[in-house]
């Protein structure tokens, strides 16, 4: 009865520590933002020639809370849920994500534990529920990425008859930054502006590759900067790169298309066991909790998620093909 008190206890805690922080995030950061920006512009008007290239980059807000924010600096180990941050456009905190995590993990557990009175099996499914943000962030990724890459072909036509036209290479740029949408338009901006701020062109075109690590993405820059090493008509090379990339997509949807019974298939034998476990366990509570009253039931249990989930990982290998 203590541990359901402290568990309880603890989702409540970490509860209200979340809605803190993002009512803080909301408001105090919107306002702190602004301050900054002012001093920014300030400090901007007062600073020496000689100082320009200083304050380029841009810090970033890990946490609205001060302590949270220097823990996190000093362990350094969110720096690839930084990164899916950023990619996936979010304004969420990486302390806010790990609260979350947290705070899923130990409502999901305190809930399995009232209704199984099992520590294991609560930890395993408060688990899974930690989870669930960073899929949410995946998620939005992958959304991301999918409409930037959909547009790709349509900004390099323009950056085509920009250049066709007599036009430079930065101009291009600065025209598919202005006409084209986001996110596709947002990151063709900020490599434009780091060119403006004195970047060279190939730690831009580096910089974009890493903030959208899409093949594609890579290939229009190798492209670019072989051309400016080695020269060459640099519309020709972006006609036929558009080229390339809309016989991918075509290529990609028939091999979804081929694959789709397969990606349903492992779809449907993961989440039959839990989706059916839940109606029984809602039909009839007293049969279905046989399963973790029971040792062997639990040892059925154990056994059910570690095969269910090495089965969905060798689908998933097998439909996952690469292009």
């Amino acid at each position: 009865m203590s541990l359901l008190v402290i568990a309880v206890f603890a989702a409540v805690f970490a509860i209200v520590l979340l809605l803190s922080m993002s009512f803080d995030s909301s408001g105090v950061q919107a306002r702190k933002q602004t301050k900054d920006r002012l001093d920014s512009i300030s400090m901007a008007a007062q600073r020496a020639p000689e100082d320009e290239g200083v304050g380029l980059l841009r810090e970033e807000v890990l946490s609205s809370a001060p302590w949270f924010y220097q823990w996190i600096q000093r362990q350094n180990l969110f720096s690839g849920l930084r990164n899916l941050l950023n990619q996936a456009d979010m304004k969420w905190t990486v302390g806010g994500v790990v609260v979350m995590s947290l705070a899923s993990w130990i409502v999901v557990g305190a809930a399995v534990y009232i209704r199984t009175n099992t520590p294991l099996l609560s930890v395993m499914l408060g688990a899974i529920g930690a989870i669930s943000p960073s899929l949410y962030i995946a998620f939005k990724r992958s959304q991301r990425f999918d409409k930037f890459e959909r547009g790709l072909p349509e900004a390099l036509d323009l950056m085509v008859s920009a250049l066709r036209a007599g036009h430079s290479f930065i101009s291009a740029l600065e025209s598919v930054a202005r006409e084209m949408p986001p996110p596709l338009g947002e990151e063709f901006r900020k490599c434009f502006d780091e060119q403006n701020f004195g970047l060279e062109m190939r730690e831009s075109m580096l910089n974009l590759a890493a903030r959208v690590p899409l093949h594609d993405v890579h290939i229009i820059v190798t492209a670019i900067l072989i051309q400016k090493e080695s020269g060459g008509n640099l519309a020709e090379i972006l006609e036929k790169v558009a080229h390339i990339i809309r016989q991918r997509f075509r290529l990609k949807k028939q091999v979804r298309v081929h694959t789709a019974q397969g990606r349903l298939t492992g779809l449907i034998l993961t989440l039959l066991p839990l989706v059916l476990g839940v109606g029984l366990y809602l039909v009839n509570p007293e049969h279905m909790s046989i399963l973790w009253t029971n040792p062997v039931g639990m040892k059925l249990i154990y056994t059910s998620v570690i095969m269910t989930t090495i089965g969905g990982l060798i689908i998933r290998k097998i439909v996952n093909i690469r292009i």
